[in-house]
C-alpha cells in the first residue's frame, strides 16, 4: 500500500513516516513538502530529512501560486480573523491540494498529515483530502501521542529528529506564527527573542513613507517600481520589519472551541491590508462598503475554518472581485515605531465631491428640505411620548 504525507520536516511529520509503516502497514511512504515561502534553511532541512526517512521525497515550489491565487484574494477581502491575517489558514488548503495532486498521480491508497486533535489545521487539510474521496490517516491524532512521546519514539527508532525548540514556529511568506511553551500562559510577557521578522518598535529606525500602487484591488508596485507579487511581499516584510510593523499578540478562538494564545509577525500583511482598506474607502460607495464588510467577515471565517471548498467562498469572491474593479490608485503609508498609517491616497475613481469643500460656492440651503424630514419619525415618537406622560 502507498500513502502520501504532507511533510513539513518537523518532529510531528518526521515520526509519522515510520509510524505509517509500523502501525498502518504502508509499504511506501511519499513525503511532499510545499514551498510557500518558508526560510531556505527549513526547506533544505525538510528535503534532506524527508529524503532520508521516506521512500520518495517531493518538493513543490508553490510560492507564486500561493501569492496570486490565495494571498491576493485575501487582500481584496481584507482577510482577517480576530486580528490574525490568516497566513497559516489560507496556506493549508493549498498544501493539501498539492498532496492530493501527488496522491492521484502516484495512485496512492491514502493521504496523511501530522496534525494533533486540538488544532485547526486538521480541519483545513481534511476538508480538501476528503473532498477528493481519499482515505485520510492522522497518526499523531489517532495514536494520541504527546510531544514527549514523539521524541522518545524518534530516539528509539534512531530518527534524527529536529532539535527540540522552546517555541513552536510556523512561517511562510505572509506571516510567522509563534506559540507554545511559556507563551501559552496569557500572563507571560513574550521575550524579544521570539521575534525574527520585526525589530522592537522602540528600536525602530526613523519614520519612512512608502507608496503602494493597486490595480483591481491587488498591489502591483512599490515606490513607483513595478514588482511581481512574491518580491513585493518580501520587500514589504523587510521594510516593515525594520520599523517594528506587524506584531500581533491575541487570544484566538479556535474552530474546535478552544482559546489559544497566538503571536504573529506580518509586516507586509499589515501594510497592504491597511493601505487596501483605505483605498476602498475612497472609491467604493457607502452601501458597497457596508455590505462588503459583512462579506469580508464571512470570507475570513470560511478561510479560518478551512472551508474554501464551500460554494459560498466562490460566490463571495465573485462579489468581491466586482467591487475591486475600481480599487486602483496609489496609497502612501507612514511607517513609524510599530505603526503603519495611511497619510495620503489618490485614485482616478475617487468619489470625493468638490461640492463639500468649505470654499465651494454651492446652494447650501438645498439641504434644509432634507433636514426637515431627516428626523421626522424620531420627532413624532418624542411627541407621542410626551402626550402619554
Amino acid at each position: 500500500m502507498k500513502v502520501v504525507l504532507a511533510y513539513s520536516g518537523g518532529l510531528d511529520t518526521s515520526v509519522c513516516i515510520p509510524l505509517l509503516r509500523e502501525r498502518y502497514g504502508f509499504d511506501e511512504v511519499i513525503a511532499v513538502t510545499v514551498d510557500i515561502g518558508q526560510p531556505p534553511a527549513d526547506i533544505k532541512e525538510a528535503r534532506a530529512r524527508g529524503s532520508r526517512l521516506s521512500d520518495k521525497h517531493i518538493l513543490m515550489d508553490a510560492k507564486e501560486e500561493y501569492v496570486y491565487d490565495y494571498i491576493f484574494p485575501l487582500i481584496k477581502a481584507n482577510g482577517c480573523y480576530e486580528g490574525y491575517v490568516l497566513g497559516t489558514a489560507i496556506a493549508r488548503p493549498l498544501i493539501a491540494r498539492k498532496v492530493v495532486e501527488v496522491a492521484l498521480k502516484e495512485n496512492a491508497d491514502a493521504v496523511a498529515h501530522g496534525c494533533t486533535g486540538k488544532g485547526n489545521d486538521q480541519l483545513r487539510f481534511e476538508a480538501v483530502f476528503r473532498a477528493a474521496n481519499l482515505k485520510v490517516v492522522a497518526p499523531i491524532r489517532e495514536l494520541n501521542l504527546t510531544r514527549r512521546e514523539e521524541m522518545e519514539y524518534a530516539r528509539e527508532h534512531g530518527i534524527e529528529a529536529p532539535a527540540e525548540k522552546r517555541w513552536s514556529v510556523d512561517e511562510n511568506i505572509w506571516n510567522r506564527s509563534i506559540e507554545g511553551g511559556e507563551l501559552e500562559d496569557p500572563d507571560f510577557e513574550p521575550p524579544e527573542e521570539i521575534y525574527k521578522w520585526t525589530v522592537s518598535p522602540e528600536k525602530a529606525r526613523k519614520p519612512e513613507i512608502i507608496e503602494i500602487r493597486f490595480e483591481r484591488g491587488v498591489p502591483v508596485a512599490l515606490n513607483g517600481e513595478a514588482l511581481d507579487g512574491v518580491l513585493l511581499i518580501r520587500r514589504l516584510n523587510e521594510i516593515g520589519g525594520r520599523h517594528g510593523v506587524g506584531r500581533t499578540d491575541i487570544l484566538e478562538d479556535r474552530v474546535l472551541g478552544f482559546k489559544s494564545r497566538e503571536i504573529y509577525e506580518h509586516p507586509a500583511a499589515t501594510i497592504l491590508l491597511t493601505a487596501h482598506k483605505d483605498l476602498e474607502r475612497l472609491v467604493l460607495t457607502r452601501n458597497e462598503l457596508r455590505f462588503k464588510e459583512l462579506v469580508d467577515k464571512a470570507w475570513s471565517e470560511l478561510v479560518y475554518h478551512g472551508l474554501i471548498i464551500d460554494p459560498l467562498y466562490e460566490a463571495l469572491n465573485a462579489f468581491i472581485d466586482k467591487t475591486q474593479e475600481r480599487v486602483a490608485g496609489e496609497v502612501r503609508v507612514k511607517l513609524e515605531k510599530g505603526s503603519a498609517r495611511v497619510v495620503a491616497r489618490r485614485s482616478p475613481h475617487n468619489l470625493l465631491s468638490k461640492e463639500v469643500s468649505f470654499d465651494a460656492k454651492t446652494e447650501q440651503r438645498a439641504a434644509e428640505g432634507f433636514i426637515l424630514y431627516h428626523s421626522l419619525q424620531q420627532r413624532i415618537f418624542e411627541a407621542r411620548r410626551h402626550e402619554r406622560a
